[in-house]
């Protein structure tokens, strides 16, 4: 089934017999046994729900997987994975990560004993290699400085040392990027993002290629208590099957924005993985059936930024990214603030730098928008 069909469609599996176009949502907390020692399948809604484990099995056909996990939210969903690593264990991460994971890894992981590095280019990454190192971790695009790493060259690089290559595939979604066809064990998302994309709803996803691992993950996500709840879980099959729809639009309309603020005098830098100007275009190219529809944009002085901030109208000032409606964020202060700030500004993470998540309005609204924004006055 291709791509489109499969988002409308989904897993295919029928829990009822009304005919019912709509996946029921099983809004139960527990299920009834048939008898001693028999079970209908759906134990504890913790353990499995019906509406989830479609969603769950639409995702994994989406992805290539042979299993997905969903959970409460994306943090919720790297929480769980890293309980797969114990103390003494060394990870090597994207040195340009969102502030949340971020926050995770060297707030709270490395309490526990676990040992981050940031890299962001394969030899480097190689280079920080120990015994003791188990996974490497990537987003590709990085958020917010859609830095884009070559999966399959990691990919090689993790299976030659036995390692397990995990990849953030939150901007891009299975739309455009497949990471486990490229030689990725696991893929991580925000569905909160795309996959959901209506900005209403939280949810994260763990989509893996060996049903070992599967396994062990969900004794972990059921043991924590990290699942994603069946109202949510029918929020995001209903954003799927719009998937494919929205982010056709919202690429185009992110290839006209960027090419625009190109030509604006107050912007110092576009960052867009689909310019050509972009250092990494050809390995998007190459990785890729699609450039997205984020963009990171660094204005001359701080005070316009923070003008721009405080007088789009059409395009909303608010954290996030990935919804129906366009949004406009400071990372400095939302998304990546409890980075250290000298570890922010020399990856240029600045009070300059603006990130645009480009919704479904007009690329002329949204150009107007901005255009008035910016105006000196």
């Amino acid at each position: 089934m291709d791509f489109e069909s499969l988002c409308v469609h989904g897993s295919g599996k029928k829990y009822d017999h009304t005919g019912a176009i709509s996946v029921p949502i099983f809004q139960s907390a527990t299920f009834a046994h048939p008898g001693v020692g028999e079970s209908t399948g759906y134990d504890y809604s913790r353990t499995q729900n019906p509406t989830r484990e479609y969603l769950e099995h639409t995702l994994a056909a989406l992805e290539g997987g042979t299993d997905a996990l969903a959970f409460s939210t994306g943090m919720a969903a790297v929480t769980t994975l890293m309980e797969l690593f114990a103390p003494g264990d060394h990870l090597i991460v994207s040195d340009d990560l969102y502030g949340g994971t971020h926050r995770l890894f060297f707030q709270l992981s490395v309490k526990k004993g676990i040992k981050f590095t940031l890299a962001g280019d394969p030899s480097l990454m190689e280079a920080a290699i120990t015994p003791a190192t188990k996974a490497i971790f990537l987003e590709t695009p990085t958020n917010p400085m859609m830095q884009v790493t070559d999966i399959a060259k990691v990919a090689r690089l993790a299976a030659a040392r036995g390692l397990r290559l995990i990849v953030d595939n939150t901007f891009l979604t299975p739309y455009f990027q497949r990471p486990l066809s490229l030689g990725a064990d696991v893929v991580l998302h925000s569905g909160t993002k795309y996959l959901g994309g209506h900005n209403d709803t939280l949810a994260g996803f763990l989509v893996v290629k060996e049903p070992e691992l599967a396994a062990r993950l969900r004794f972990l996500a059921n043991t924590m208590g990290t699942c994603l709840a069946p109202f949510d879980s029918w929020l995001i099959l209903r954003g799927l099957k719009t998937l494919a729809a929205r982010l056709t639009w919202q690429q185009k309309t992110a290839a006209t924005i960027a090419a625009w603020l190109l030509t604006r005098p107050e912007v110092a830098a576009v960052r867009y993985p689909g310019l050509k100007s972009h250092p990494d275009y050809a390995i998007s190219c190459r990785q890729t059936s699609g450039f997205g529809a984020m963009i990171s944009f660094e204005i001359r002085d701080e005070a316009l930024a923070r003008q721009v901030l405080g007088r789009v109208k059409l395009i909303q000032f608010a954290e996030s990214l990935g919804g129906v409606e366009s949004l406009i964020t400071y990372p400095t202060l939302q998304t990546h603030a409890d980075i250290p700030a000298a570890e922010r500004e020399a990856k240029g993470i600045n009070g300059r730098l603006l990130r645009l998540s480009v919704g479904l309005e007009a690329a002329a609204d949204l150009i107007a928008d901005l255009t008035q924004a910016l105006a000196r006055r």
